[in-house]
């Protein structure tokens, strides 16, 4: 897999003061998702600037898709369309009278013409679900929707890769894991994204990669269970384990695991626990997942399943679904963490329905398929309405074609291959 980003014995040092980095060689691979950890002060915030030119190395490299970074403007242009980088503070990025005048901006300043700018600018505004707010004024706007419009004027130059700043910084709990939803789904269309943050949660439970710096080095670039594993490690970069690695230490450390993996999440913690009961499972019969796809026009099919009463729980997972589920009048029990948070009512033997749309949606099926392999448990799955790719035109080969307002029937799925392939069906 090719270098999103490279960075190459890069060193920098801001004018009359000592280095902030000191010999960083870090590579970041293409549609991966990587956080860069550490306390403040640690060089951070200084090397995400490296990666779309806006700080030049004192001494080393960056390279782009494996060419190196030009500072000249012409390049710097090529660069910052390939890369797009959010601020921490969303109020040094908004600057326009109207919403749609900053997301504007980058594609006015590529050169676009204007029917294209348009074009670009609406799409932006929905992938982040800020269509409609075109003509408010930036400053009018919460922090969530701020982060959001700093997003879309990023993602209408149409970048490769997605650079975050701490982009949960100063959010409430509950508009930060929306924020990380939105990049999750960015980063299931083959976005690169590389974030940082001191927050070790959020770093454990959503990253492919850890970057681990202090003082302006990195300790270790690895997987986050070895990095968070390493309590001597993050005690160098002064910063404490996530709660669930904490907890499942403690409990290793009496005996009760035995070199089991860690757990990254309440659905892997809850399943470990379940494992001490000698195989003992809380219900025989797990429920039922349902999934609709948001980006569709038809909702007979989901009328249809939320009038019989079975679903127990509703998720609302991307920015387009949670807007999907407003117009319908459904209220989300779950808007963040969905997949999980339905995984465990599905093993508590509830029903649920999840609603996604586009890349999401296949990526919901993988999750719950994968989790099947994992656990051995058998998760009943099936589509309300037609399937997406028939949606689109096209029909998935071994699928048999459906009415537009047919609930597909469950397939329970226990790690078996002929179940996985069935699933989508």
């Amino acid at each position: 897999m090719r270098e999103a980003i490279e960075f190459q014995d890069v060193h920098f040092a801001y004018p009359n003061r000592p280095e902030s980095l000191r010999g960083i060689d870090v590579a970041v691979r293409e549609g991966s998702k990587v956080a860069l950890v550490g306390p403040n002060g640690a060089g951070k915030t200084t090397l995400l600037l490296m990666c779309n030119g806006m700080l030049r190395p004192t001494r080393g490299a960056v390279r782009v898709g494996g060419v190196p970074v030009h500072y000249d403007a012409r390049s710097l242009r090529e660069v910052r369309r390939k890369v797009g980088l959010v601020f921490q503070n969303s109020d040094a990025q908004l600057f326009a009278p109207t919403v749609w005048q900053d997301v504007a901006f980058g594609p006015l300043n590529l050169g676009m013409e204007k029917d294209e700018i348009k074009e670009a600018v609406d799409r932006a505004l929905h992938q982040v679900g800020m269509n409609g707010y075109e003509r408010r004024p930036p400053h009018h706007l919460s922090g969530g929707e701020k982060k959001r419009v700093a997003i879309a004027g990023v993602l209408a130059m149409e970048p490769e890769v997605l650079v975050f700043d701490e982009p949960t910084s100063a959010l409430d709990p509950a508009t930060a894991e929306e924020v990380m939803d939105l990049l999750d789904e960015l980063n299931h269309e083959g976005r690169t994204v590389l974030l940082s943050t001191h927050d070790v949660e959020l770093a454990y439970r959503w990253a492919d990669e850890v970057v681990l710096m202090e003082s302006g080095t990195v300790l270790r670039h690895g997987s986050p269970e070895t990095i968070f594993s390493d309590t001597a490690l993050l005690h160098q970069a002064r910063l404490k384990p996530p709660a669930v690695m904490d907890l499942y230490r403690e409990l290793s450390d009496r005996g009760l695991f035995n070199g089991e993996k860690p757990p990254r999440s309440a659905l892997a913690f809850t399943d470990l626990v379940e494992s001490l009961a000698g195989g003992r499972r809380y219900q025989d019969r797990c429920g039922t997942i349902s999934i609709w796809d948001a980006a569709g026009t038809d909702s007979t099919a989901l009328d249809t399943l939320l009038a019989s009463g079975t679903v127990a729980r509703v998720g609302a997972m991307g920015t387009r679904a949670k807007q999907r589920a407003s117009e319908e009048g459904i209220i989300p029990d779950f808007t963040y963490g969905v997949i999980d948070k339905c995984l465990l009512r599905a093993v508590a033997g509830e029903d649920s329905l999840i609603l996604t749309a586009g890349g999401m949606v296949a990526h919901t099926r993988e999750r719950i398929a994968a989790y099947a392999i994992e656990s051995g448990r058998e998760i009943g799955v099936r589509t309300v309405g037609r399937d997406p790719q028939e949606q689109a035109g096209g029909e998935t080969e071994g699928r048999e074609k459906r009415s537009n307002n047919e609930i597909v029937p469950d397939h329970r799925h226990s790690g078996h291959e002929d179940n996985i392939n069935g699933m989508a069906g």
